[in-house]
Formats: C-alpha cells, sequence, structure tokens
C-alpha cells in the first residue's frame, strides 16, 4: 500500500494512462471505447449519465474531495497558514497563472479558440511531486514546500474557474438543497468521535451523495461538490478519509480520467494547420510557467527575505517553474470544460495539454535533476561539524 501512496508510482501510471488512452483513439478500437464512454448509466428515467460524464464529474469529484482536504490543512495548520507564508507562493502562482493567459490569448487572438484561455493555468500536483521525487534527490525542502504551496493555489485558481466559467442555468432549488447538505455534512462530521460513529459515517456518506447529485442537478459543475465537502468536513476526519482514499485516487480516479480524457484522435493534417488551441496550450504550458513563476517567483522572495539571501535560487525556481507546466489533470478538464460544445477544437486542446505538459516533464526533469546534483555537491563540500 505504501507504494500507491509513493510520489512516483502513481506518476507513472498517471502518464501510462494517458498514453494508453493516446493509442486506442488511434486505434482500431477507437469505434468500440467510444460506444462505451457513451453509453448511458443509472436509473432509467431518473438519473442518468454518460459513462464520461460519471468519469468527469463523478470519479473526479473524490479527487478533488482529497485536493480540498489538503488545502483546508495548508490552509489551517500547515505552509499556508499565515498572509506571510501564503504571499511568497501567492506571487509566484499569480505569474503562472497570468503568462499563460496571455500567451494562449496572443496566439489565439481572434480565433475559435479564444475560449481556452484558462487551460494553461493549472499544475497538476500529483505529477509534479512525482518528478520531484524522482529527480530531486537532495534538493532544499524549501523547493518542495514552495512547489506544494504554488501547486494548490493553482489548483484553487482552477477551481474557481470550473465554478464561475462553466456554470450556466443554475437551479437556485438543487443549489440551496446542496448548500443544505453540505452545512449538515459539515456539523454532523465533528460528531464522528462519539459512540454512534458507524451511524454516522453512513448518514455523512449518504450526505455526500445526496450533494454531489443536487450539484449535478444545478447546473454547477459536479467536482465542486468534491471541493465544498473537503472544506466543510472536519479536519481530524477528513485528514483519516484523505489517507484512505489517497490509493483509490493514484491508481484509479487519476488514471482512468487521464484515459479518458486522452481518448484523442490525433488531426491526419500538417503541423501548419493545427487550431490556436493547440499551439496556445503546447507554447503556454511550458513557456508561460517557466518564465512567470520563476520570474515573480525570485522577486517574491528577495521582497520577503530583505537584509539576507532568499532561500531559493532562481534556477531553483526554474526548476520549480518547469514542474508547474505539468499541467495534466486540471488541464485536461479545463480543456474538456472550455470546448464542450466544439469537439475538434477540445480535442486539439486536449493534445495541447498531452503535449505541453510532456515537454514541462522533460524540462523538469533536466533541471531538477541539475539542481539536486548542485545541492548535493554543495552538501559534500560544506565543512563538517563536531
Amino acid at each position: 500500500m505504501s507504494l500507491l501512496r509513493s510520489a512516483r508510482f502513481p506518476a507513472i501510471v498517471l502518464l501510462a494512462a494517458a498514453a494508453l488512452g493516446l493509442i486506442v483513439a488511434n486505434s482500431p478500437a477507437a469505434g468500440s471505447v467510444d460506444a462505451v464512454m457513451h453509453a448511458e448509466l443509472g436509473i432509467p428515467g431518473v438519473f442518468e449519465l454518460s459513462v464520461s460524464h460519471w468519469i468527469k464529474d463523478g470519479l473526479l469529484a473524490v479527487f478533488f474531495f482529497v485536493v480540498a482536504v489538503e488545502l483546508q490543512y495548508e490552509l489551517t495548520s500547515g505552509q499556508l497558514n499565515s498572509a506571510r507564508k501564503a504571499l511568497q507562493p501567492a506571487i509566484a502562482a499569480a505569474g503562472g497563472v497570468v503568462l499563460p493567459i496571455v500567451l494562449y490569448a496572443v496566439i489565439a487572438w481572434g480565433s475559435d479558440a479564444a475560449a481556452g484561455w484558462p487551460i494553461p493555468t493549472a499544475t497538476d500536483i500529483a505529477f509534479a511531486l512525482g518528478v520531484l521525487a524522482v529527480f530531486g534527490k537532495g534538493l532544499p525542502s524549501g523547493l518542495r514546500v514552495f512547489l506544494l504551496a504554488l501547486a494548490i493555489l493553482d489548483d484553487i485558481v482552477g477551481i474557481v474557474f470550473i465554478a464561475v466559467l462553466f456554470t450556466s442555468g443554475v437551479n437556485i432549488a438543487a443549489l440551496a438543497g446542496a448548500a443544505v447538505a453540505v452545512v449538515a455534512f459539515g456539523i454532523l462530521s465533528r460528531q464522528l468521535d462519539s459512540r454512534a460513529r458507524v451511524l454516522i459515517a453512513i448518514v455523512l456518506a449518504l450526505l455526500a451523495v445526496a450533494t454531489w447529485v443536487l450539484f449535478v442537478l444545478s447546473g454547477v459543475h459536479a467536482t465542486i461538490a468534491g471541493v465544498v465537502l473537503g472544506l466543510a468536513m472536519a479536519q481530524r476526519p477528513a485528514l483519516r478519509v484523505r489517507h484512505e482514499l489517497e490509493p483509490w485516487v493514484n491508481v484509479v480516479v487519476l488514471p482512468v480520467f487521464a484515459f479518458s480524457a486522452a481518448l484523442v484522435a490525433i488531426p491526419a493534417v500538417p503541423m501548419s494547420q493545427l487550431s490556436p488551441a493547440f499551439w496556445g496550450v503546447l507554447v503556454a504550458l511550458p513557456v508561460g510557467k517557466v518564465i512567470g513563476i520563476s520570474l515573480l517567483g525570485w522577486l517574491s522572495l528577495r521582497i520577503g527575505h530583505r537584509g539576507g539571501p532568499p532561500p531559493l535560487s532562481f534556477a531553483d525556481l526554474l526548476a520549480a517553474g518547469a514542474l508547474g507546466g505539468i499541467g495534466f489533470t486540471v488541464s485536461l478538464l479545463l480543456s474538456e470544460l472550455a470546448f464542450a460544445g466544439e469537439p475538434p477544437l477540445r480535442d486539439q486542446a486536449t493534445l495541447g495539454v498531452l503535449a505541453g505538459s510532456v515537454v514541462s516533464l522533460i524540462l523538469a526533469a533536466v533541471l531538477v535533476s541539475w539542481r539536486a546534483w548542485h545541492h548535493r555537491r554543495l552538501t559534500a563540500s560544506a565543512p563538517k561539524t563536531a
């Protein structure tokens, strides 16, 4: 089980699942898999969703619950529990959001692809930490902390975009019902240490399902249900639930989503005829993230450490920026939402996410390896103290 919780293994599984999805979509099996993805499941005439929607709206809500629990912990007890601690990675995260948007907008300006500007703003926490674990032996702990805070803040931005930009025709009654269920869930979760904890746990599970269904019916994207439940749950039981869910998220939820999102047929057109949706994401993820995060991160660390050297060098921040360019999970979801009614643009944006994330992954592997070697050499040459 420890292997399933490690940073390295899930990143490898995620990449393999995406590669498999891309291979299947460009093989003779593509038609059969597509038919399965569009098959309706649920209670006929009452509540039905396609397999694709069950994955995107259902399974991914579990992933967002886990992210929200980690966010709640970091905001209350961890690395972001004060404005001062959150300021520096927040400034770097702002650079890693704004510059990719600008680059994408410049490339896609005036085209049908302009609506895809939120796609390159996300950072995949699991993937970035996986690359850091594989190639970053010897790096200062401050870089991991900085990257974790950065990725969490990026995810907050992605969650806000999903909630604000991709919600239409809201059913107020269903949303109000979801709000009541979330409040009841939060209150009841604080009674889990009582003698009736088994009964309470069952009721909490039912409330969680009810919240998700009500979000689906409300018109607000269902993954937000996972976010609000993760933030509302009492911290101690929430961390226990996160611990139990983590292996399932790593080897089932994220790989299944990556496989389904990567079911994209590679267009048989010359590179020059690919849409700005592809080029915008391909450029904005690796280039925008590296430049935005490293420049604003460097400025934030300089401002926050007057009178002494900053804890991370500009070269370390370049490595963090490259890691930030691995958009993957949330970027894939954003591409699905941004071009939901335009499958050709959605597919090209998805290819851009995959290609941009792979470019960022390779660049990050090189930069992280270099910085790890540099810090190991510094540690080896440092004078030993008695």
